[in-house]
């Protein structure tokens, strides 16, 4: 059964490209290692919603706009196995949370199994 990573951040407009950059690298680092698909996507139509929406779950600020992103694995076993070789990776092993271009402490992420594909 495939499994997958997601992710939620709030990334500074005057960083998107500094994100991009970022993303690509880890697209090639993932893939590279077995995982099965990778995407980055970018807030388009994402309001802010009154109790509960993508802003307010990263805490957006105004001059942020929300990332909505996913890895796709096998299995659970292979989502591991890639995962512990993506970190041991020196292309980004050196990746310090306080230099991201996103404010990490805000980020949403979890692993999900697939319950539909279609």
């Amino acid at each position: 059964m495939a499994y997958v990573d997601g992710f939620i951040v709030a990334v500074p407009k005057k960083k998107l490209g500094d994100y991009r950059k970022l993303a690509r690298l880890a697209g090639k680092v993932w893939r590279e290692h077995g995982a099965i698909d990778y995407k980055e996507c970018i807030a388009d139509d994402v309001p802010m919603g009154k109790l509960t929406s993508f802003p307010r779950s990263v805490k957006q600020k105004p001059s942020e706009t929300v990332i909505f992103a996913w890895i796709t694995y096998k299995s659970k076993a292979e989502r591991n196995r890639i995962n512990k070789k993506v970190m041991a990776d020196p292309r980004l092993s050196g990746m310090d949370p306080k230099k991201m271009p996103f404010d990490a402490k805000r980020m949403i992420y979890g692993g999900f199994k697939v319950i539909v594909a279609a």
